[in-house]
């Protein structure tokens, strides 16, 4: 089964489901090792794996060349995080074309204005766009695709810009129309609230997506009740490796040696299986020829 319909059968699930973020080829194979069905390739780790803001401070081209990396090392469908689009409905259909050459199983665009600014910078207001030119996007992002199967993901800002539920929902409505094949709905609300509004109101089959950053706390039962389809732990392995690279840091600098952390780190042998060495050991074995050495003298 081809990564889009993986993920689109995610998507279309009875139970609720989860995708994982991963940021490089490393981390992808991480999250699928540990038995995810699908990766969120997450805008806020890619940019910041790169030293870059989440602003689109990083080229799209360039989050294609990660994507490429994490793509050859899995199995599982990702779904790309792709801000606003990276511009107007021409780029939009563009970065489709490109995302299907590099077998990606959908791409989320966000409903702000080019660049991006990221939902949880404090910021005052952060503009929405247009709702028909966000439609136009969406349909030009639909028509462009090949495979029936990618994933067009339209994700509402309008709760972190302010409004309220009456808006939401006609965004939802009118992206819906212009052929999203789900819908996310964000929020940077310590509780569910605006959450459970919205699940209560949606009269709709196209599945909805949330992403709990801010209210990690409530229960996953409480979302599994609401209909949510999947849900999406948006950013955490980024977090997770600051925080261990911070520690480890601090503690060899400090030291000047690497007795308090050799034990406290991964193997060199688990990052070799992690980058399928063996793999390779096996292919030199049956391709090349047992008097191969590296370095040919008669050249």
């Amino acid at each position: 089964m081809n990564k889009s319909t993986q993920l689109k059968r995610l998507f279309q699930s009875q139970s609720t489901e989860y995708l994982m973020e991963a940021h490089n080829g490393l981390s992808a194979t991480i999250v699928e090792q540990t038995g995810f069905k699908g990766i969120w390739a997450s805008g806020l780790s890619i940019s910041s794996s790169l030293g870059v803001r989440d602003s689109n401070e990083a080229s799209w081209t360039q989050v294609l060349d990660v994507l490429e990396f994490m793509s050859d090392a899995t199995k599982i469908p990702i779904l790309l995080d792709g801000d606003t689009g990276y511009g107007n409905f021409n780029n939009a259909r563009r970065l489709v074309k490109k995302l299907e050459q590099r077998n990606i199983a959908g791409v989320c665009i966000e409903d702000k204005l080019f660049p991006k600014t990221n939902s949880f910078i404090d910021s005052g207001t952060q503009p929405l766009a247009d709702i028909d030119e966000f439609c136009g996007k969406l349909k030009a992002m639909k028509d462009t695709q090949d495979d029936k199967d990618f994933m067009v993901v339209a994700r509402i800002e309008s709760f972190i810009a302010g409004f309220g539920l009456e808006e939401t929902l006609r965004r939802a409505e009118a992206y819906e129309r212009a052929g999203a094949d789900a819908i996310l709905i964000h929020s940077k609300r310590r509780d569910p609230s605006e959450i459970e509004l919205f699940m209560k109101e949606w009269k709709s089959k196209t599945p909805i997506i949330i992403v709990p950053t801010k209210y990690y706390s409530t229960p996953t039962s409480l979302f599994k009740e609401l209909g949510v389809s999947t849900i999406i732990w948006a950013n955490h392995n980024l977090r997770a490796s600051i925080d261990a690279m911070q520690r480890i840091s601090q503690t060899i600098f400090q030291d000047e040696n690497l007795l308090a952390v050799e034990n406290n780190v991964a193997t060199v042998e688990e990052v070799f299986r992690l980058q399928k060495v063996e793999e390779l050991k096996t292919a030199e074995a049956k391709y090349l020829p047992s008097s191969h050495t590296l370095r040919d003298d008669s050249l």
